[in-house]
């Protein structure tokens, strides 16, 4: 599990450089300032989430407990439906999608829970 935490957090690393990148190129005079703001912080959570991920993965390989998993399920989940709802919004403008996002906030709130809860057991 921490070999694919591992993985899993360093291949949302390099996407959210890349899409850093292609937001800061490709999108700036194409999107409202607003909307690139909110691509922007998407881009963040996804990057600060991947770092967190191969805490994870360290962490497993320290004090193996499900909690510890669990979180790194939680990031997983966050980011994709935190960001990927920040992306989505951004780029098609359907205000709508932004209602999902708090869903991946407390996705990530839980998995920083469960990560504190697995190693203060562990």
């Amino acid at each position: 599990m921490e070999r694919l935490f591992f993985l899993v957090g360093s291949i949302l690393a390099l996407i959210a450089v890349v899409l850093g990148a292609f937001g800061t190129h490709g999108l700036k005079g194409r999107l409202t300032t607003e909307m690139l703001n909110a691509f922007e912080v998407g881009v963040r959570y996804q990057m600060y989430h991947a770092l967190a991920l191969l805490a994870v993965a360290w962490a497993l390989s320290r004090w193996p407990r499900a909690e510890i998993s669990v979180a790194g399920w939680l990031f997983v989940a966050g980011t994709i439906v935190f960001s990927g709802s920040l992306y989505l919004l951004s780029l098609t403008g359907v205000r709508w999608i932004g209602a999902i996002t708090p869903i991946g906030g407390v996705a990530f709130l839980l998995g920083w829970l469960s990560l504190v809860w697995g190693v203060w057991r562990g």
